[in-house]
């Protein structure tokens, strides 16, 4: 299993930036595919973005599509999520999720398919 620690959340006014950083630790992090979920106040966990373990597919829930990219570093463990153009119904709790894959080209959407969860971090973003 990979141990995953997410940070780079905070409080940002609408308009905004930030990046997510999704640290790794454990052997498998190259060859596990990646994704960020979110999950705002009294709703269920939804799909943000998912990477292969090559970063050579991406995938992206259509309310992100042209504001979010994810992106991978294998040499630093890390999976990052950058988000732009931040609007107040981005405010969730952000969620790294990593599976083992066997394909390079494979990314995964489905909640039930990540086997290695962090423990979120706080995405606010005011109006």
């Amino acid at each position: 299993q990979v141990q995953l620690v997410e940070s780079g959340g905070g409080l940002v006014q609408a308009g905004g930036s930030l990046r997510l950083s999704c640290a790794a630790s454990g052997r498998t992090f190259n060859s596990a595919a990646m994704g960020w979920f979110r999950q705002a106040p009294g709703k269920g966990r939804e799909f943000v973005a998912g990477i292969s373990y090559s970063g050579g597919s991406t995938d992206y829930a259509d309310f992100v599509k042209g504001r979010f990219t994810i992106s991978r570093d294998n040499t630093k463990n890390t999976v990052y999520l950058q988000m732009n153009d931040l609007k107040p119904e981005d405010t969730a709790v952000y969620y790294c999720a990593a599976r083992p894959a066997y394909r390079s080209g494979t990314y995964y959407v489905r909640e039930d398919e990540y086997s290695s969860w962090g423990q979120g971090t706080q995405v606010t973003v005011s109006s």
